[in-house]
């Protein structure tokens, strides 16, 4: 079913009709705080709940991560959905039909396709399983799993089966218990090959078997470690429809929840390690399917942890394919950091060996990539002249990979002072970033929007007053607008925010001050509002309407006599330049008139301190 073209008025209506608070309340244990809910944000690891829910407006915000969003990024963020089986989704709880697209005669082929290969896929699955689990001839199998120490339930976890050698079962053991039509897809998706003289046999030979899951649990393809001797020690299944080794990893499907919940996922080169690795009590582990770890990957991974430890073998082989990935997390701006294993060791031997309090010691002593990377080329070449030009060379792809000005300014200054070359000749050594793209994109002019200024007025306590009170009950400006609230903030951070939350307001009506939040950039305003919004939740803005009324009237009361002020001030100017510059004496009484007048007012509004 084709959901890309259902439209923005079926997507309204499944939004309006869901409850986010029910749908996150799912993951999320929500406790009902006057107007909003809070709980534990399942996006970054905390103990003091920083998850605002708001049912009025179908919206989230976390104040500890910056997660923010509708139903719909919620579903997409926490189990890692496109938008289209989000909103599926949604729809099939709350019963809302969602009518087909109209596909073309080849989508429907392709989808067919697809829908056949998951279905040999899990078939296949389930012979390899069932076989390991009870045929007589799976006792070799069988053993080589006790030697390693993989548990039964965690072999059940990860539907770990058996494809028999042809001495046991013959070359056709899995095609002879497919059908035809069958037959055909286990082709497609390379459990069987074609044989130039007609049938086929079994791609999978005496292999312990790792079935590959999407991240919806489809079976997608198979990944093999040989039993007995032969080559190569490890096969995955083909490229396919449905399969692709550069954008899958192994564990991801079973071990999500358990990265996502501890905010850090460690990368082994092997499916024995991963496994390993979890009966030890380290859950939170992927594997690429034998081959280096790939943009596409990491890009998988990206929706889950805060922090990536690549944890490799200690050797030459390791150490490289530990430098190759740095330009990868350097161009997905992810913290990533290595750990290498001692001489001798790859992870599943050194569990087996230290226990899990050994590699815990092991990953927190893992260093940045980039730092790593350059103490591994001081070590390999030195700091001679020869040996720094080798290192400056080395280092040009990570430079490339800075995706902007700011993160290749820090590295030309961190790698600078070890090798002892300025900052501002290594940059034109190494050339510039490729794709890089500007910290800060340049201003658009738009109408009554001032420059922002490289230095702002701090806030005097009543303009952090006023400024609370707008960001917490943005129903307010237009009031606050009336009574003159910009020139009251005008040269501080609290222009820019009645500016940002005037246009938000304009542009969709009633908003929430998480709204505001959500749109603004990193920097001193979101910190501002930030710190607005959590130290009002534990109290979530409760004040009575007449509380919030007075409020108000007690600020629009200041904002009147600070505009009367003002004039007053202006007038006493214009009196001392009309007397010093030979102004008519009927200018000057008129200019003494207007500034008594302004007086008056002012005298007879009695001063209000707010809060």
């Amino acid at each position: 079913m084709g959901y890309s073209e259902a439209g923005d008025d079926l997507a309204a209506q499944v939004k309006e009709q869901a409850d986010i608070v029910q749908v996150i309340g799912e993951c999320v244990d929500l406790k009902r705080a006057g107007v909003r809910y809070l709980g534990l944000c399942p996006f970054h690891g905390e103990k003091t709940p920083s998850f605002s829910v708001h049912p009025g407006q179908q919206f989230f915000y976390c104040f500890g991560c910056g997660a923010s969003g509708d139903v719909y990024s919620f579903l997409m963020k926490y189990h890692n959905l496109d938008f289209p089986a989000a909103l599926k989704d949604l729809a099939r709880r709350y019963q809302i039909e969602i009518p087909e697209r109209v596909q073309s005669a080849q989508e429907q082929e392709r989808s067919r396709q697809r829908k056949a290969m998951y279905a040999v896929n899990e078939k296949a699955a389930t012979i390899f399983q069932d076989y390991l689990i009870h045929a007589g001839k799976a006792e070799g199998a069988r053993r080589y799993l006790e030697e390693r120490r993989i548990p039964v339930e965690i072999q059940k976890r990860f539907r770990i089966g058996y494809a028999p050698s042809p001495d046991a079962a013959g070359w056709n053991f899995l095609g002879a218990q497919l059908d035809g039509e069958e037959r055909r897809v286990a082709e497609d998706v390379g459990l069987l090959v074609k044989k130039e003289q007609g049938g086929t046999y079994d791609r999978f030979r005496d292999r312990i078997l790792f079935p590959i899951f999407d991240r919806q649990g489809r079976i997608i393809g198979f990944g093999g470690r040989i039993v007995g001797d032969g080559q190569p020690k490890y096969m995955n299944s083909p490229e396919s429809l449905v399969f692709s080794k550069s954008n899958s990893l192994l564990g991801l499907y079973q071990q999500g929840e358990e990265i996502r919940r501890r905010q850090q996922a460690i990368l082994v080169e092997g499916n024995f390690d991963l496994v390993s690795l979890v009966v030890h009590g380290c859950p939170n582990v992927v594997a690429p399917l034998g081959t280096a770890l790939t943009a596409q990957q990491l890009k998988m991974l990206k929706g889950y942890a805060e922090e990536y430890v690549l944890l490799f073998d200690g050797d030459a082989a390791g150490i490289k394919a530990a430098m190759r990935a740095v330009p990868l997390f350097l161009s997905e701006q992810v913290a990533g950091k290595v750990a290498l294993l001692p001489p001798g060791h790859d992870p599943d031997t050194f569990v087996q060996e230290k226990g899990l309090s050994a590699l815990e010691a092991l990953l927190d002593r893992a260093r940045p990539l980039p730092e790593f990377t350059l103490e591994q080329l001081v070590k390999e070449h030195g700091l001679t002249l020869d040996g720094k030009s080798r290192i400056i060379s080395e280092l040009r792809p990570l430079i490339k990979a800075a995706v902007s000005p700011l993160q290749r300014s820090l590295m030309l200054s961190h790698f600078s002072e070890t090798i002892g070359v300025p900052a501002e000749e290594l940059g034109a050594a190494l050339g510039p970033a490729s794709g890089a793209v500007p910290a800060v994109a340049p201003p658009v002019k738009q109408r009554n929007k001032p420059p922002r200024r490289e230095v702002l007025a701090p806030l005097t306590f009543l303009q952090k007053q006023m400024v609370t009170h707008m960001v917490l009950y943005p129903h307010s400006l237009r009031e606050l607008e009336k009574a003159g609230i910009r020139s009251c903030l005008v040269g501080s951070i609290g222009e820019i925010l009645y500016l940002q939350l005037k246009a938000l307001i304009e542009k969709s009506g009633e908003i929430e001050p998480e709204e505001l939040l959500a749109g603004l950039p990193e920097g001193g305003e979101r910190v501002l509002v930030a710190d607005i919004l959590l130290n009002s939740s534990s109290d979530s803005r409760s004040c009575s309407d007449e509380e919030t009324k007075k409020e108000l009237a007690e600020l629009l009361s200041w904002l009147e006599r600070e505009k009367l002020e003002r004039m007053s001030e202006q007038l006493k100017k214009k009196m001392v330049d009309c007397a010093q510059g030979g102004g008519s004496r009927e200018l000057l009484q008129q200019i003494v008139s207007e500034k008594n007048e302004v007086d008056n007012k002012l005298h007879s509004l009695r001063p209000k301190m707010v809060g």
